[in-house]
């Protein structure tokens, strides 16, 4: 059963990593590009002000702590899983489209720009849509290109970005809720 599913993330892999054209090449690469994001991310911390503005250390703190933890579960789980990426399993890596010579680290389950991209959007929509709901789209829209960009620059399998989107939702909204339970109880404040 295992290795049917693998089979299955590997064809599916090879399929849509084999979409390419030069302009995407370059779009993708950005797209996987946490600096690319650098004015979404402030647009965002700038709503999260509005929101919690005088307590917004809180967020920031909320937001430190679940992107560490997003991040180091993911790396506990490559250095335990050991799945190669594409760009390193010998039976395909020949037939993996690269954008300029990107083949990023041996292992690669779960993507970690998968979960930490989710995460973030998570605790977005979590903490802002009582009263703004247009972050849904932008935020899910983000987290979906960031994450789509590494099977495109054959970095991971849809495996890999399914189960970084999953923990990735986990880990923001539990952190939003926590965050928002922690403020209530310590602070005072109703979220």
């Amino acid at each position: 059963m295992l290795e049917t599913i693998k089979t299955i993330d590997e064809n599916l892999f090879l399929f849509l990593n084999a979409q390419q054209t030069s302009f995407l090449d370059q779009v993708m690469w950005l797209f996987s590009s946490m600096l690319f994001w650098g004015p979404l991310y402030v647009w965002f911390l700038w709503l999260l002000h509005k929101e919690f503005p005088r307590h917004y250390w809180t967020v920031i703190i909320a937001i430190v702590l679940m992107i560490t933890a997003s991040d180091q579960l993911c790396n506990l789980a490559k250095d335990s899983f050991m799945r190669f990426r594409p760009t390193h399993e010998p039976r395909i890596q020949d037939l993996v489209h690269t954008v300029n010579g990107y083949r990023g680290g041996m292992y690669g389950f779960y993507s970690g720009h998968s979960a930490n991209s989710f995460s973030v959007a998570l605790f977005i929509i979590t903490a802002l849509t009582k009263r703004r709901k247009y972050v849904i789209p932008v935020a899910l829209g983000y987290a979906t290109l960031t994450a789509y960009s590494r099977i495109y620059l054959g970095v991971h399998y849809p495996g890999d970005i399914l189960t970084g989107a999953l923990m990735g939702a986990l880990a923001g909204t539990g952190f939003a809720y926590l965050h928002n339970r922690l403020r209530e109880k310590y602070l005072g404040i109703k979220s």
